[in-house]
């Protein structure tokens, strides 16, 4: 039987697994009893349980952004964020022990692939307002902040029953996230102006092959600084 036929016979089995009874359900014999196939063909191609974890949370974020990056974007890369929040806090909600198995986890200097994906998602997000001059901190950290945000409001939520969880709660972090990252249209103080100018070029640079390397470098170096939280003003 083809490879990949067999593979997602496994992620299937696996998913449906871990939906009915956590992460605990998942285990070699149930898989193997719930997809017909033998465990040396699970661990040839997982190589061992958390691989396959792995290879489960990773296909079900695949899924998730495939259909999310199906929805056109807007003239507004603000709006678009809010909307990608409030898509992956649902996404979260309606499946839980997915969400936990890729965020719940954590592993100093080491990330799922999962969640690398969702972060990937994210940053190019962020990329947009960023061109659009309206980030008030770098790049990275209105990702990590916005990510962070997000992720642990939604393991909050999971964790609650669900009669006691605030359907405010999402929105007021959702806000506070974007307010610390985002300026206004145009940017508010001299400050924030000149920040949302270097974060801007910044982001442009790699699409310009006017400098070279070197020169591309230096200016990023420069930019950065500029864009970093409590640069002084121009």
């Amino acid at each position: 039987m083809n490879r990949e036929i067999i593979c997602d016979r496994i992620l299937q089995a696996a998913t449906e697994l871990l939906t009915e009874g956590g992460r605990e359900a998942v285990s070699t014999r149930a898989v193997c009893a719930r997809s017909g196939v033998q465990s040396p063909t699970i661990y040839r191609i997982f190589q061992d349980k958390q691989g396959l974890l792995d290879a489960v949370a990773y296909h079900g974020f695949q899924s998730y952004l495939a259909a999310k990056a199906a929805l056109p974007a807007t003239d507004d890369p603000v709006e678009d964020l809010r909307r990608g929040w409030d898509q992956h806090v649902e996404f979260g909600l309606a499946n839980p022990a997915l969400y936990t198995l890729a965020f719940g986890e954590i592993h100093p200097g080491r990330t799922t692939r999962a969640a690398a994906l969702a972060a990937a998602s994210l940053a190019e997000r962020v990329r947009r307002i960023a061109e659009a001059g309206r980030l008030r901190v770098s790049e990275e950290h209105a990702a990590h902040l916005v990510h962070s945000a997000g992720r642990g409001l939604t393991l909050t939520l999971i964790e609650l029953p669900e009669e006691q969880r605030d359907p405010a709660l999402s929105p007021l972090a959702r806000e506070a996230a974007i307010a610390a990252v985002t300026t206004g249209a145009p940017a508010a103080g001299p400050g924030d102006r000149v920040t949302a100018a270097a974060v801007a070029l910044r982001a442009a640079l790699p699409g310009r092959d006017v400098l070279s390397a070197a020169e591309r470098a230096l200016l990023a170096e420069w930019l950065e600084r500029l864009a970093a939280p409590g640069a002084p003003a121009a």
